[in-house]
Formats: C-alpha cells, structure tokens, sequence
C-alpha cells in the first residue's frame, strides 16, 4: 500500500490520465532508471491542469531535474509563453534541455544552472504560477522570495508536502526520509499554512502537493 494513497487508488488515477505521451512516458522511465525523485504523472496532470487554469503565461520552477515536470507544466503556456527552471547539477540540467527539445518546448523553457537560493535574485517577477519542488531545506527561505514574485490571483505549487507521511508524528514506525529534511518540510508546512498572503489547500495526491493562491493586495 502506498504511504498517503492506496495502491489501487493509485492505479485507477493512473488509469484515468490522459495526458501523458511518449515523451513524457520516456522521461518518467529515465528518471525512474536512475532513482531520481520525479512527480507521478497525475502530479503532472495536476500542474498542467492549474497552470491552465490560472492563464498562466509566466511559470517559474525550483527543481528542474531531467526536466519532466516542466514539460507537464510548458505545455499548459501559449506559444509566446515563458517558463524558468532552476537546477543545481549541471548534468541534469543538461539532460533536462535535452528532453525539453524533444517534446518540443525549447522556444518556452529556459533551464537556469545554480543555487535557487542565489539565482532567485536575479529573477523578477510577477510569475503567474510557481512550482516549488528543490531541496527541502530551501522550502521555507525561499517562500517569501517567492510569494513576493508571484502575481495577486497567482498559485505556488508545492511538492513533497506530506513527505511520505514523516511530517506526521507516528504516522511511521520508523522515518523514511532524512530528519532534517522533515523536518524543513514540517515548518514550511506550518508557514505556508499561516501566510497572511496565501490561502492554501493541501492536497492528499501521491507525496501531498500543496496549493496556495496569493492573495489580492
């Protein structure tokens, strides 16, 4: 059984998703080959669903990996869309381009190499979406840079919120996850949920996927 959602769940989600393609099919099964912490498919869903939901014509990503969330997500933009990546290891960067030109997003996306927490000052917003799923630790110093770069109306997307059901004392016998990681994750949860710009559900969906709408001014 899964940690947050039964397996069988799971798989009638799975079952349901319409969305995915051959590249994104490819792209799933390389990161699953090298054990890299990708979203689901239904994850995937999701953040193309709100990206077109909101409109959004500029997105902003922390944690590009191998680039498979930004094709879910930059295929939600128009054709004069704009979305920014970060990645820390230049070698994922570089398999992410690589992936982007094959779904045949190159002209939308453009994948920043560094540290999200140096890079973030060199960006200017308003975003109309952002998808915050880098190194926990990052989570919270980063959340108000990026709610001050998020348009009114805009939607911060969160991966990873449940975190395998370690945020949750006894939830597991034992940790799964490193304990300062959870514990990152369980104070970007109480802060995120306290914002007094942001108004958030949690979503229960595969690791728990945050959503949180920025207030008007």
């Amino acid at each position: 059984m899964g940690q947050i959602v039964p397996d069988a769940v799971e798989r009638y989600l799975a079952s349901l998703n319409q969305l995915a393609d051959s590249v994104l099919q490819q792209v799933a099964a390389d990161g699953a080959a090298q054990q890299l912490p990708l979203v689901d498919a239904e994850v995937g869903a999701l953040l193309q669903v709100l990206a077109t939901s909101v409109g959004a014509r500029r997105i902003l990503e922390i944690g590009t990996a191998i680039g498979y969330s930004t094709i879910w997500l930059a295929r939600a933009l128009p054709d004069d869309g704009t979305l920014l990546s970060m990645e820390l290891d230049p070698e994922r960067a570089a398999t992410a381009r690589r992936n982007i030109d094959r779904a045949g997003l190159t002209a939308r996306v453009h994948v920043m190499i560094g540290d999200a927490q140096r890079l973030i000052a060199k960006v200017a917003g308003p975003f109309d979406l952002i998808f915050q799923d880098g190194s926990k630790l990052l989570y919270e110093p980063l959340l108000d840079p990026l709610v001050e770069r998020l348009r009114p109306g805009g939607l911060l997307i969160t991966d990873n919120v449940l975190w395998d059901g370690d945020v949750v004392p006894g939830f597991n016998r034992e940790p799964i996850n490193n304990a300062d990681d959870t514990r990152a994750i369980a104070a970007y949860n109480r802060h995120l949920s306290t914002h007094r710009a942001l108004a958030t559900a949690i979503v229960p969906l595969r690791d728990g996927v945050g959503i949180s709408v920025k207030r008007a001014a």
